[in-house]
């Protein structure tokens, strides 16, 4: 006697493999999806898995060039006339005519004020105070009644056709300081401009109180006219000089335990821990004494989470 199927059992088989075969086709469009994220490929460029699946660090990097370096010190100074001359009367006695006012321009051997000798009970004829130089007033100490003496300064007359800038060298920088040396000049009434200047002068001894070494710095080229006497100034002196050497951002130089490393890069985009050895080095740039080459990819942002062997993309 053969045995019925009951319809219930045949509904659900029908609805098993109606489910079956659902999944397996919502399955199928995604495995090729799936098989190539895992693939060989994956890891080959920017963004992509290095080994380990680690995403690739993304940093910038730059290229060891030669070029020059320089070291400086910042100080400040006074911009004066180059030849600055008090004028003293001859004699003692009373002003009684002053012939120039600040600003006027004189010519050497010009009477520039009067002086009367006269005390009580002796007269004497009026004595001349004339200017030993040619140029401008630049103060008027005393007017016209006042008393003087042959140490009096008249007059302070200044040659302003050629001005200098007299500044002060710490003595830790006193050996430094030589003649020729190159300097720029930042003056507080010139925003934003920058004047090339020579060292022209150097004292011989430093001064005992303040321990400095006062120099002067004439202009270099032509003279602008809008600078004036008296201008502060900052001076930005040259103390040393290298051309031609290896250097790279100083950003790009880690300081770990006492060594100094970078992180170059080569053609696989993987980064490599190098110990490097510096000469001179300034606010901008180190110069690469012994370590890595000419040429070589230094990693100027980023370095500070890089490992050794680690996959790298570079950014513009």
């Amino acid at each position: 006697m053969k045995k019925k199927i009951k319809p219930g059992a045949i509904v659900t088989v029908i609805i098993v493999l109606l489910i079956l075969t659902v999944v397996g086709f919502g399955i199928r469009p995604y495995i090729p999806f799936l098989a190539a994220q895992e693939g060989p490929g994956a890891g080959a460029q920017g963004g992509q898995r290095g080994g380990g699946g680690r995403i690739a660090t993304t940093v910038r990097v730059s290229p060891v060039e030669r070029g020059t370096i320089e070291n400086n010190v910042v100080i400040n100074g006074d911009v004066l006339a180059l030849n600055q001359v008090s004028i003293f009367p001859t004699v003692g006695g009373t002003i009684t005519e002053t012939f120039f006012q600040v600003g006027d321009s004189v010519a050497q051997g010009t009477v520039v004020a009067m002086v009367d000798p006269s005390r009580p009970g002796q007269i004497y004829s009026e004595s001349p105070v004339v200017s030993t130089i040619g140029g401008t007033i630049l103060s008027a100490p005393v007017s016209r009644g006042d008393t003087v003496s042959t140490q009096t300064p008249i007059y302070v007359i200044g040659d302003l056709s050629t001005l200098m800038i007299e500044t002060f060298v710490p003595e830790r920088f006193s050996n430094a300081a030589q003649r020729g040396l190159s300097a720029q000049v930042f003056l507080e009434a010139l925003p934003g401009e920058v004047f090339q200047a020579v060292v022209d002068e150097v004292s011989p001894v430093l001064d005992p109180v303040s321990r400095t070494l006062r120099i002067r710095l004439r202009f270099s080229g032509r003279m602008d006219p809008r600078i004036r006497a008296g201008m502060f100034a900052t001076v930005s002196l040259i103390t040393n000089t290298r051309r031609g050497v290896p250097l790279i951002p100083r950003v790009a130089v880690i300081n770990t335990q006492g060594s100094w490393i970078v992180f170059t890069v080569d053609e696989d985009n993987v980064a490599s821990r190098r110990e490097i050895f510096l000469g001179m080095e300034n606010e901008g740039y180190v110069e690469i004494a012994a370590g890595i080459e000419v040429g070589d990819l230094v990693v100027s942002q980023g370095q500070n989470f890089l490992s050794d062997g680690e996959l790298v993309r570079i950014v513009e």
